[in-house]
């Protein structure tokens, strides 16, 4: 990183940092995960654009952390989800923390994976690998030929296959 690219950097988190955490605040109602949030779009800033380029710095930070906030509130309810189900069975005693961490980073990484999907793609997805459904059975459920429901399988494998290797 240069050091025009680094100074303007620090000026963009100096200038907004406290204005984006407050932002934050409003939208997921604490202080801990706004300062979280914020050090992630910050990150993604880093990572991305050439500060000096921004142009409206307050409409580029909350469109960043509006797609964070989005995610963050996934990544809740399927942890709380996951809690619950969890609650319900009786072996779940038995499960570590860290099992219980690794169990639930996987279903997030699985939520990624199927939000980038059509709904249709996804849903015959879900059915042919939770539900142990045929791809016959599918198309009769959802009112499509087989063929249709091959087309999405094949679509729907690629995209994961294609996430897996990145």
């Amino acid at each position: 990183m240069s050091a025009s690219t680094s100074s303007s950097f620090e000026a963009l988190y100096v200038n907004h940092h406290g204005w984006l955490k407050s932002w934050l605040r409003g939208k997921v109602g604490n202080g801990f995960d706004a300062a979280d949030l914020a050090q992630d779009t910050f990150m993604r800033v880093l990572k991305g654009a050439n500060a000096q380029d921004i142009r409206q710095p307050r409409d580029y930070l909350s469109t960043i952390a509006r797609g964070l906030v989005v995610d963050w509130y996934r990544r809740q309810a399927l942890e709380r989800a996951f809690l619950d189900a969890l609650a319900c069975r009786a072996d779940s005693l038995s499960l570590s923390l860290e099992e219980r961490a690794i169990m639930l980073e996987t279903l997030t990484q699985i939520d990624r994976m199927l939000d980038g999907l059509g709904a249709r793609s996804r849903d015959i997805f879900l059915m042919a690998q939770l539900e142990g459904l045929g791809y016959a059975e599918i198309g009769q459920r959802i009112g499509v030929s087989v063929t249709t429901v091959k087309n999405h399988m094949v679509k729907a494998m690629a995209h994961c296959l294609a996430l897996v290797d990145d």
